[in-house]
């Protein structure tokens, strides 16, 4: 299984391959050069905005929102079987808790009858 920068790579690999096949080496260049500023500044904001005597920055309307749906595009989900795998792993989990505390739970209740 490849890890999260290998498939990332490939992805990249694979977008770049892509568009210079369709537009020509000139235009692929220049188009991966404006994604990769666009994405810089998603990732570095040029100034933060100044703050007033209060402290609090002003804020456009709506920005949350923007900027939480920005967030959520440059997340690398997981896919089906990621998610199958860490279901599984966290059931056993908690299979084995269980039945720990259980076993533990009929110990020390025989040690208290006992005591009492």
């Amino acid at each position: 299984m490849a890890s999260r920068a290998q498939r990332r790579a490939q992805r990249r690999q694979r977008e770049a391959s892509a568009a210079g096949a369709g537009a020509g080496g000139a235009a692929a260049d220049a188009s991966f050069s404006q994604r990769a500023r666009s994405r810089q500044a998603q990732v570095r904001p040029a100034q933060q905005q100044s703050r007033g005597q209060t402290g609090r920055r002003e804020i456009q309307r709506g920005s949350f929102v923007r900027e939480s749906v920005a967030e959520l595009r440059k997340v690398d989900w997981p896919d089906q079987k990621q998610v199958t795998t860490g279901s599984v792993v966290v059931i056993i989990a908690c299979v084995i808790v269980g039945a720990y505390l259980w076993v533990n739970d009929l110990i020390w209740q025989r040690v208290v009858e006992a005591i009492l």
